[in-house]
């Protein structure tokens, strides 16, 4: 964010030892550092009624119908007149459309690129490079999903063991492939995802299986995308395999074919210009906007200065906060575009009868965030202050570097699987309740906002970002941590998720229209 939306009142000295933090000179309400008992006094604030640790309380009274203000931006309308000291949160704030100036390109500044760190990564013969070494069997339907299961577990780790560097052979099955209309954005959403899995530099081989008679044929994803069968990227159905026993065997002998030539590709010193890194939030508390997704925006910049790339997303969950993002677009093109994602989703919400505010989720709120513009204000702090260089289509290849944003739902497994599908070979996940999320083929790095969390769920938590808060660490200090971390993950360090075999379920399509 920039230093008008979110100036780091709460480093300063005089903030230091007090239970409630202001993050601008003009919000009207804090976040409390403790729970805040009824009747406390705290500085002439006396606190009206109890307030959970990380929820808001009144810095001064607030008239029915005014705006609650938080990083200097409004979150909401208050429902009836707030006291000062009083608890504001789901009772008695109101969520309105976002009515902020879309300003265009008003806040850029010049990135210095100097690439200079580096990473011990897999060299792709189209120039680009993985994190990781995997061989990929996708289904292109989810009726051959099972005979993909199948086929992956015939692969041992005994034989795995032959091949030091494959990382893994790893199954991608969905739930959708048959059953819809094969043109519009539903199915062009599909086709960009398989076809982007198999052209992931994470993926050294690749086998599609299919049942035969369904909507999304093999074939057709190739033609569409330029993809040509050959040693590592092989392709079979159940019915001209002869059913699912035969395809189990033959798809089996097709990957023992793969393992000796995926293996001979070794790691070697890559620039770090070559990463593209998923930004990512889920399961958000009131500490994600303060601690973790700001400094995950720093390291996201640090990259973005070594030539790297940094991919936002989660459309749902920047509404409220795209001014912010308009005025960083490098031209009015990429401003337009994203406004018209964000017009998209305020038709499509609408015309499933939701609304934009069905977000924050259960735990969202009991974690302190209201309504979705306070936790979008977070969120897009994970885009650090890089200049937005691009917007792209779900699952569309990112072809230019820097900070560029990626239309997805906010759903954490169906944005992420877009971002993959677009080319990211590293993925940051912030998260304050608590989600043990894992990704293949790129591995998962997970930044606690908060210590208590951090430490009820160290086992899974890669980083602790809530000792901004707990320590006093600086947003740069961790920031630091976190971008050094990538570097060791994309040099083969694995993150506690993959240690734990998480990302075996989380490949989730994002499917748009009617299924027939």
């Amino acid at each position: 964010m920039t230093d008008d939306v979110s100036p780091i009142v709460w480093m300063s000295d005089d903030a230091i030892g007090n239970p409630v933090l202001q993050l601008s000179t003009e919000d009207n309400v804090g976040v409390a550092l403790r729970s805040l008992k009824p009747g406390e006094n705290l500085n002439g604030l006396t606190v009206e009624k109890a307030v959970p640790k990380g929820h808001k309380v009144a810095l001064a009274p607030i008239a029915s119908g005014d705006r609650v203000k938080k990083y200097a931006q409004t979150i909401g309308v208050a429902r009836d007149a707030i006291a000062l000291g009083e608890h504001i949160h789901t009772h008695n704030l109101d969520f309105q459309n976002n009515d902020a100036a879309h300003e265009f390109c008003s806040d850029i500044h010049n990135v210095s690129i100097n690439s200079t760190d580096v990473f011990q990564g897999f060299k792709r013969g189209d120039g680009r490079v993985g994190t990781r070494n995997f061989i990929a069997v996708l289904s292109s339907v989810n009726c051959s999903a099972t005979a993909v299961h199948h086929i992956v577990n015939s692969i041992t780790d005994e034989i795995l063991q032959a091949y030091p560097n494959v990382d893994g052979i790893a199954a991608f099955t969905h739930g959708t492939g048959c059953g819809m209309a094969t043109q519009g954005e539903g199915w062009d959403n599909l086709q960009r995802v398989l076809a982007g899995y198999a052209t992931h530099p994470n993926i050294g081989g690749v086998l599609f299986v299919g049942l035969g008679c369904e909507a999304s044929q093999i074939q057709s994803t190739l033609s569409e995308h330029a993809l040509s069968r050959g040693p590592l990227l092989c392709t079979m159905n159940v019915q001209t395999s002869g059913g699912h026993k035969k395809t189990v065997e033959q798809g089996h002998q097709h990957l023992l074919a793969m393992l000796p030539e995926v293996n001979k590709i070794s790691r070697e010193s890559c620039s770090a210009s070559s990463l593209m890194l998923a930004l990512q939030c889920g399961g958000s508390d009131a500490w994600s906007g303060i601690t973790a997704n700001p400094a995950l925006g720093y390291a996201a910049d640090l990259l973005v200065k070594q030539g790297g790339t940094a991919v936002l997303a989660e459309t749902p969950e920047i509404y409220g906060a795209e001014h912010l993002l308009t005025r960083r677009a490098v031209n009015t093109d990429v401003a337009n575009h994203l406004m018209e994602r964000i017009e998209w989703w305020q038709a499509y919400v609408e015309r499933n009868n939701g609304s934009l505010d069905n977000n924050p989720s259960p735990g969202n709120k009991l974690g302190g965030l209201t309504t979705i513009l306070e936790k979008s204000l977070g969120a897009v702090a994970k885009g650090g202050t890089s200049p937005l260089t691009g917007v792209f289509k779900y699952a569309q290849a990112v072809d230019c570097k820097g900070f560029v944003f990626m239309d997805s739902p906010g759903y954490d497994p169906a944005s992420v699987t877009g971002q993959v599908a677009g080319g990211c070979n590293l993925v940051s996940f912030t998260t304050g309740r608590g989600s043990t999320f894992g990704c293949k083929p790129a591995p998962s790095l997970k930044i606690a906002t908060n210590t208590e969390m951090y430490s009820q769920l160290e086992d899974d938590m890669d980083i602790n970002a809530g000792t901004i808060v707990s320590e006093g660490d600086s947003v740069a200090t961790v920031g630091q941590q976190i971008y050094d971390k990538l570097l060791r993950v994309a040099s083969g360090e694995k993150t506690l998720s993959e240690q734990h075999g998480l990302g075996d379920n989380e490949f989730v399509p994002w499917q748009i229209g009617a299924t027939m």
